[in-house]
């Protein structure tokens, strides 16, 4: 196995919630109204320290998209997804935007959201 190389970023950040590597900045944040099938989720401008699965077509709350689930480098722990296309003229502003799903990382004043009993095991993207 090869070396691995981390992105060390400065300042605020979430990192993941199995090993600790940072993925992305406070700064990058674009939206926290996202919804994930395992509750909530926030939508970044850039993620660093993950690598992307196979591309897939899937229907989401806001219609068809292209995305890749996106893992942690370090442990290879799930974390999220990224918008690789949008079908949608409106939802266009997703495309090369990441979703970091709460529940799977560490806030940046150190605290972890858990699964909420509640949320039902179907994929969505955001609160309408």
């Amino acid at each position: 196995m090869g070396r691995l190389f981390l992105v060390e970023l400065e300042g605020k950040s979430y990192c993941c919630r199995h090993c600790k590597t940072d993925i992305a900045l406070c700064d990058d944040v674009v939206s926290k109204s996202f919804q994930s099938r395992h509750g909530k989720a926030y939508l970044f401008s850039k993620v660093a320290n993950v690598y992307a699965g196979k591309k897939e077509d899937r229907m989401m709350m806001t219609g068809m998209h292209t995305v890749v689930d996106i893992y942690c480098v370090k442990c290879g722990s799930y974390v999220g997804w990224r918008y690789e296309f949008a079908f949608e003229k409106s939802q266009k502003y997703k495309e090369g935007k990441s979703v970091l799903e709460r529940y799977k990382v560490w806030g940046p004043d150190g605290n972890n959201y858990w699964v909420a009993q509640e949320v039902e095991a179907g994929d969505s993207d955001t609160d309408d």
